[in-house]
């Protein structure tokens, strides 16, 4: 099941106090960047993002989900109504993030 379109813009809504929040579709879901790394994604209208440790000790009652058959899982973010909560949970993971690969 692909993702809506209305859920990607809401969640983009929720993280717009944060500076250069970008996006990629992929498949029918969305790939989310936030300063050039990437955070998460939504898949199947579930915003998950990568289980960093600072993500892991925020988020402590996380549950780990599948963004697709075969992936590594992701936490799933069940707050998605609080902007503060997810601008502060994106802030907070960003020096964990792995750096983008460089291209040949």
């Amino acid at each position: 099941m692909a993702s809506g379109k209305e859920y990607l813009n809401f969640i983009l809504e929720q993280l717009s106090g944060l500076e250069e929040i970008t996006y990629r579709s992929m498949m029918g879901e969305y790939i989310i960047y936030y300063r050039g790394k990437i955070v998460g994604g939504i898949y199947d209208d579930r915003f998950l993002v990568k289980p960093v440790k600072s993500a892991v000790s925020l988020m402590t009652n996380a549950t780990y989900e599948l963004p697709y058959e075969g992936s590594k899982e992701m936490l799933l973010v069940s707050d998605v109504d609080s902007k503060e909560f997810l601008t502060n949970r994106l802030s907070a993971m960003y020096d964990e993030l792995p750096s983008p690969k460089k291209k040949k």
